[in-house]
Parts: C-alpha cells; sequence; structure tokens
C-alpha cells in the first residue's frame, strides 16, 4: 500500500494524541506507537482515495474539509481498540474508521453552515472557502462516500452507522429548538450532546468489536465506553468554548453563547444564580446579537456560580465511567492507553 501524503498522516502519534487529547504518549506505552502511527498512516490514505469526484470543485471542498475536518478522535479510538482486542492488522477495520472520519467531518461542514461558522480549526470554514453552496454539496458527498466505505460491511454495522447518523439528525433538530432558552434543562442538554457526538463514538467502538467477533458484552462495553468518552470530551469543549485559549483552539472562543446553544455550564450557571442576576444571565443570554460586552458579562456571572469546576467534574465522572466500562476488557497496553485517552478527552487544554 502506498503511503499516504495527507497533513494528518504525516503526523507522529504522540503529536495525533496531544492535539487530540492534551496528553502525550507515556514511555511506559511507546512500543505501540509505531504499530498504531502505521495504522492512522493506512486510514488517512483509505479516506484520501474515496474523494475522487470527476468535479474538481466538489473534490477540492471535500478534500479541504477532510484535512481541517476535526481531531481524528474517531480514527485513534478505532485503533488503539482494535489492537486492545488482539488485532495485528489494520486492514479489518480501515475501511470503516475511515467512514467514521468521512462522517463526521459531513456534520462539521453542515454545523458550519447552520452556524453560519467563519473558522473551523484556524482556517476558513468550508463555507467561507468555497462558498455555501458548495459547502452543503460537500457535506452531502462525503455522507455518500462514507456509506461507501462502510457498505463492505455485515448489514448489522451498516445499520448501526445509520442509526447514529439519524440520531446526528436528531441532535441537531433537538439543539435547533432549544437555541436562547435555558429552560430546557439539563437532561435535554445531555440528550443532543448523546445523539451529536456521543452516538457516532459509541458506533464505531462497538463496531469494532464486531469486527473483532467479540462477545456481546465486549461490544457493550466498548460501546459504553465511545459514550461516555463522547460525552466527556463535549463537556470539555463546552467549557474550553468559554475558558479555552482561542489561538489553541483555532476558533474564537464564546461560539456556542454567540449561537444560543445551552450548555452545561451556562445551565449550571442559570440554576445557581438568584435575582437580579439570574435575571440579567437569561436576557443576555436570550440576545441573537451579543456584543463582547455582553459576552464577557456572561462569563462573569457564570464564575461567580462554581458552574465551571461542575463542569469539569462531569467530564471527570464521564471518563470514569468509560474506564469502568472498558473492564470487560483482557487488560493489555492498549487497554491501558484507551483508558488514559477517556482521562485525556476530560481534561484536554485545548
Amino acid at each position: 500500500m502506498t503511503t499516504p501524503t495527507s497533513d494528518a498522516a504525516e503526523m507522529p502519534l504522540e503529536a495525533v494524541v496531544s492535539k487530540t487529547f492534551g496528553r502525550t504518549v507515556p514511555e511506559s506505552l511507546s512500543a505501540l506507537v509505531p504499530a498504531l502511527t502505521s495504522d492512522l498512516a493506512e486510514i488517512d490514505f483509505v479516506l484520501d482515495r474515496s474523494l475522487t469526484s470527476t468535479y474538481p470543485r466538489l473534490r477540492e471542498a471535500a478534500t479541504y474539509a477532510s484535512r481541517s475536518g476535526g481531531k481524528r478522535v474517531r480514527p485513534l479510538l478505532m485503533a488503539v481498540a482494535h489492537r486492545a482486542l488482539g488485532g495485528t492488522t489494520p486492514r479489518p477495520i480501515l475501511a470503516l474508521a475511515a467512514s467514521f472520519q468521512l462522517i463526521h467531518t459531513a456534520t462539521l461542514v453542515h454545523d458550519d453552515v447552520i452556524d453560519h461558522a467563519e473558522q473551523r480549526r484556524g482556517r476558513p470554514s468550508v463555507a467561507r472557502a468555497f462558498g455555501l453552496p458548495a459547502a452543503i454539496v460537500a457535506g452531502d458527498y462525503l455522507f455518500v462516500r462514507a456509506f461507501e466505505l462502510a457498505a463492505e460491511y455485515p448489514r448489522s454495522i451498516i445499520l448501526r452507522c445509520g442509526e447514529a447518523c439519524a440520531d446526528l439528525a436528531e441532535g441537531e433538530i433537538l439543539q435547533e429548538t432549544s437555541r436562547f432558552d435555558l429552560t430546557t434543562g439539563v437532561e435535554r442538554y445531555y440528550r443532543v450532546i448523546e445523539m451529536k457526538t456521543a452516538a457516532i463514538v459509541s458506533a464505531a467502538l462497538a463496531s469494532v468489536g464486531e469486527i473483532a467477533g467479540m462477545k456481546p458484552a465486549i461490544v457493550d462495553g466498548l460501546a459504553q465506553y465511545g459514550k461516555a468518552v463522547g460525552v466527556a470530551f463535549q463537556l470539555r469543549d463546552d467549557l474550553l468554548d468559554m475558558y479555552g485559549d482561542p489561538d489553541l483552539l483555532g476558533k474564537p472562543l464564546f461560539a456556542d453563547l454567540r449561537e444560543g446553544n445551552p450548555t452545561l455550564v451556562t445551565l449550571e450557571a442559570y440554576a445557581h444564580l438568584t435575582g437580579g442576576e439570574k435575571s440579567e444571565f437569561e436576557r443576555l443570554f436570550a440576545l441573537h446579537r451579543k456584543q463582547p460586552h455582553d459576552l464577557l458579562r456572561l462569563r462573569e456571572l457564570t464564575d461567580r456560580t462554581g458552574a465551571p469546576e461542575r463542569t469539569a467534574a462531569a467530564a471527570t465522572a464521564a471518563a470514569d465511567r468509560a474506564v469502568k466500562a472498558l473492564s470487560v476488557l483482557t487488560p493489555n497496553p492498549y487497554v491501558h492507553l484507551l483508558e488514559l485517552l477517556a482521562r485525556g478527552a476530560a481534561e484536554r487544554p485545548f
């Protein structure tokens, strides 16, 4: 197989893990690096090879999206899980890992269209770089290519992919109907992130277990691990949107506040404010055009409630659930790495 040439493929595994989870691979696990680096390179090659539209504009937009479309959480977790189950070559999961990454990338393209986002990971969004019509079509094209890749797998895996995509769409609608409304509550927020973020990670990890021929208990354990990691990652992402470093994040802060998306940190702040401050927080959050001083005031009020600390604790609790779900696996270095990645999802600084 020809070595892929994408930027992602050339990135050392330590850099991938650091950029994704804010951690480096411990020295004790350094022996895992060559195999996993090779696995990720092969996944990237399959992904790039799938984007072969005869129309240059569409191919360019799809490739651009693919190379700026996220932190490769799914392929990395799938590669590590496959090795944890005894896999010695990535071939059984190559097409499926590429498929899940394309699904994720497609949702980012469409999310940026919906949110009128100007940037994605420090680069112009697809809509900004290629125009709105091209972005919408490119997102659709990525979905189609993803399911072409998944078509070689058993029907049960294809159905799991489809269900996860249906959850994504329903989660988007549920989030849309919650915008600028802090009374929707924490339960609805968790439902949104479980559908929009966690469902795909859960489906990806469960599919790895099924491909490896594992018993239902292990497949379910991997599904629960993926769901919990997805929740931890999103909780941390929401917290970083208000308190992160925009240079490291590659995007401006306060996107959720601008777009009116209730997150755990804002819902917790709202729940613990009282009197005039609570009313002020609700009024400012409901503004469809927030000024910089509005955003800073919302953060100032949030700081007084302990909401950031409770959100961080919730992310840690989700990581704990992920680690516990791995108890069905026979301990080995790759399982240990999965545990570290779960912890990193809840603690990453960017």
